[in-house]
């Protein structure tokens, strides 16, 4: 089998003139973990309804295990587990009877269903409380069973959208096990949208940044990372003054400055400029930019330091956080 189990090209879906997702291209191999990062509304979700058949895609191609995935659904959907970003449980029902239930649309029965059942509820660590009813679960049990049912059909590729939100600290770390178990044991294929940057630091071999349906990058964590080199630096002046700016750049821990655009307050004395400031070496750069700014008598209104993660690379590539 080629190495692209889940292939992806030009992929786009449109209402009306509004492009949710815009040409987008990326692979995933057989047994990795693939992370796409963005904000909410950027076109995770979108993209993950395409690849599972819930949306036909406006154009381009989705392949995965060779089948394509718009005209051969039904094979597709046979090795496809999928956990949406909301809880698709029945409430009055225990979490045993509700895997029972969807293994059946699998068409599991029997012995089967019943060894496939205890197996996915002992990799969520649910055994224990599988007869109550889902009802009365916590956030974060109900995410686990969710998870589960995604598992019931033990499939060959696992879409997961976004599986630990609203969760509590035990419930995450287990929805975390339990992905990394699936992965190095069962070496199963996973696609694991989030806009939580340490999940996808920690879970994903690459990750795809998405933003306003567009793939704007697209490399292993350390190699994003790596984009910004020592870190950044992001000081609020009154003013854009470009000698201040070219003295900045000058400075040995510093690659390169650059203003951003003016950001208003509620009157123009409070308007302010911010300068943009790539370093090799964040708190050794501060310290020069600080005495530069005070041999010139220059006020600075606010400064912060991005320290290298995801977090700062997003930021970096579009300017904004990732959780606006």
């Amino acid at each position: 089998m080629d190495a692209a189990f889940v292939n992806v090209e030009q992929l786009t879906k449109k209402y009306g003139e509004f492009s949710a997702v815009r040409e987008i291209n990326f692979s995933i191999e057989q047994g990795e973990v693939f992370g796409l990062l963005g904000p909410n509304g950027g076109g995770k979700s979108t993209t993950i309804s395409m690849l599972t058949g819930l949306y036909p895609p406006t154009a381009g191609s989705i392949r995965i295990a060779g089948l394509d995935a718009v005209r051969e659904a039904r094979q597709v959907k046979r090795i496809i587990g999928v956990v949406p970003q909301d809880i698709a449980l029945y409430p009055a029902l225990s979490a045993r009877a509700n895997l029972r239930f969807f293994g059946e649309m699998f068409g599991l029965a029997g012995g089967e269903l019943r060894a496939r059942v205890e197996s996915v509820l002992e990799y969520v660590a649910m055994s224990e409380r599988a007869n109550d009813p889902v009802r009365t679960y916590s956030g974060g049990m109900k995410r686990r069973i969710n998870l589960a049912v995604g598992l019931i059909n033990n499939p060959q590729v696992l879409f997961l959208d976004e599986p630990t939100v609203g969760v509590d600290p035990q419930s995450r770390n287990h929805i975390f096990e339990s992905v990394e178990r699936l992965n190095q044991e069962a070496g199963m294929t996973v696609l694991y949208t989030t806009h939580y940057m340490e999940e996808a630091e920690r879970l994903c071999k690459r990750v795809a940044i998405i933003d306003r349906g567009q793939i704007i990058a697209l490399d292993t964590p350390r190699n994003l990372i790596g984009m910004l080199g020592g870190g950044i630096i992001r000081m609020g002046v009154a003013e854009p003054a470009e000698e201040t700016r070219r003295a900045i750049e000058a400075l040995e821990m510093v690659k390169s400055a650059a203003y951003l655009a003016a950001e208003e307050g509620e009157n123009p004395a409070q308007r302010r400029h911010i300068l943009k400031i790539e370093t090799l070496q964040a708190n050794q750069a501060l310290l020069q930019i600080i005495h530069c700014m005070n041999e010139r008598n220059l006020d600075i209104l606010s400064i912060e330091t991005l320290e290298p993660n995801l977090e700062s690379v997003f930021l970096h590539l579009t300017g904004k956080s990732l959780r606006q």
